[in-house]
Order: structure tokens, then C-alpha cells, then sequence
């Protein structure tokens, strides 16, 4: 019995010393981040303000640019919709290329097969494979050149999207400042 108490009470007291340690404060708690910081901009007291005064009149500045330009940068922007990428098709879509394809071969086949051998069904079937086989070829081509256009639309759209983030937030960055400056600050 006292061997299972010693043990009993080492396990409780080994538990309680690593949930003190843990819950023990940091050595150096970290700075808190100004907002300015996080906002990619630098403020300097020009009129010696504290720490504290900085912080509150940086506060100030922030929900004051946000009210004035309707722009909140620590606030996530909802990402427009991306269309769905389409799946790469297995068939070659119905556009029609092989069946003008295989007419148009069908048609210069049976001219030739009646001049070359008297025969303008065996060259219409000759041309018709072959002209199928070029509709194919061209379906493809221009499946390709569509995916490539959706792809530079795409792209060009996201570049868009991203110019526009950047002009609201050299906007807000503007009222920003124009608000910290009259208070005696430097910003940069």
C-alpha cells in the first residue's frame, strides 16, 4: 500500500509540475505588432509620443481611413468565383470538324478515284477516312486554342483583381496617413 501511494502521489505530482510549466508566462512575452506594422507602413513619434499614445492614435487613424474610404486591409476579401476548370474531354467535342472533314474528303476522294481508276466509291470511302482523320486534327487544334484563350482570360482577370486590391489599399494607406500626420507623426 505505501508503495502505490508513493507511486499515487509522484504521477500527481510529476502532472501538476508540467501543467505549472506550461502555464508558466514566457520570459519575454512578444511585442504586440503595431498597426502600422501590419500595414506595411512605418510611423515615428515626431513629438515624442509614447508607445501607448502611438498605438491609440494609430487606432484611431485605422477605423477613421477605414470609414473614409470603406477599405478594411486586416479584413479577409472574398476571392471572386473561379469558373470551374473544365475536364479534359476523352471524345473530341461535336464542333462538326469531322464531319465537314469527311464530306469535303468524300467529295475530292470520289473526284479522283472516278479520274484515277474509274472507281468514285472507293475514293470517296478513301477520302472520307482521310478527312475524318484532318477534322480530327482540327477539332483538337481548336480545342486547344480555346483552352489556351480561357486560360490568358483567367489570367488576365486575377491580374485585375490584384490591381484593384492594390489601388484600395495605397487608398486606405493614403487616409492612413494624411490622418497620423497632423498628430505630430512621420509616416513612411
Amino acid at each position: 500500500m505505501n508503495g502505490i501511494y508513493r507511486v499515487s502521489m509522484t504521477a500527481v505530482l510529476a502532472v501538476l509540475g508540467v501543467q505549472a510549466m506550461a502555464q508558466a508566462p514566457a520570459a519575454t512575452p512578444p511585442a504586440s505588432k503595431p498597426l502600422s506594422t501590419s500595414l506595411g507602413m512605418v510611423v515615428f513619434p515626431a513629438k515624442g509620443q509614447t508607445a501607448q499614445k502611438q498605438s491609440q492614435d494609430e487606432g484611431e487613424c485605422y477605423a477613421w481611413s477605414k470609414g473614409q474610404t470603406g477599405v478594411d486591409p486586416m479584413a479577409p476579401v472574398a476571392a471572386p468565383a473561379q469558373p470551374a476548370a473544365q475536364p479534359a474531354q476523352t471524345a473530341p467535342a461535336a464542333d462538326g470538324s469531322r464531319l465537314r472533314g469527311a464530306a469535303r474528303g468524300a467529295a475530292a476522294g470520289a473526284v479522283i478515284g472516278e479520274v484515277a481508276s474509274d472507281d468514285a466509291g472507293k475514293g470517296a470511302a478513301i477520302g472520307a477516312t482521310a478527312g475524318v482523320l484532318a477534322g480530327g486534327r482540327q477539332s483538337r487544334k481548336n480545342q486547344q486554342q480555346a483552352a489556351q484563350q480561357a486560360t490568358q482570360q483567367q489570367q488576365q482577370a486575377a491580374q485585375q483583381q490584384q490591381a484593384a486590391s492594390q489601388q484600395q489599399m495605397d487608398l486606405f494607406k493614403k487616409g492612413f496617413a494624411a490622418c497620423l500626420e497632423p498628430k505630430g507623426y512621420t509616416v513612411k
